[in-house]
């Protein structure tokens, strides 16, 4: 989640998927819970940016998710979220809680780099 200025992503919370309708209504909580706007989702294109099967699962959850939460809800190329995470993780010692602290840092990594882009003076 961002701060309310929108300048810095943190990471808030992984949701571990069980079913649709348990994780929309987890997302919707958090949503409503945090005044949410927007929402920054992930994209997992493949390394030459194609979309492909697990992109295209990730594509028919939100396009469900969006039907049910009232907000929009924008993509964002994920590809190497997890690698930049785990660099910057890397001096942690806990192992018992990697891949689920690896996800939130991607996703805090993920939202970053959107909100750097929505800034007037971003420059590529």
């Amino acid at each position: 989640m961002s701060d309310p200025g929108g300048i810095l992503a943190t990471p808030l919370i992984v949701i571990e998927r069980k079913d649709e309708p348990r994780d929309i209504q987890a997302i919707n909580d958090i949503i409503k819970q945090n005044d949410i706007k927007l929402v920054v989702a992930g994209l997992p294109r493949s390394m030459d940016g194609k979309i492909r099967e697990q992109a295209e699962k990730v594509q028919v959850f939100i396009h469900s998710l969006t039907s049910h939460i009232g907000i929009p809800v924008e993509f964002r190329d994920e590809r190497l979220s997890t690698v930049s995470a785990r660099r910057m993780m890397r001096d942690s010692s806990s192992n018992s809680r990697k891949k689920t602290r690896d996800d939130a840092a991607a996703a805090a990594i993920i939202l970053q780099g959107y909100l750097e882009e929505q800034r007037p003076d971003f420059k590529e």
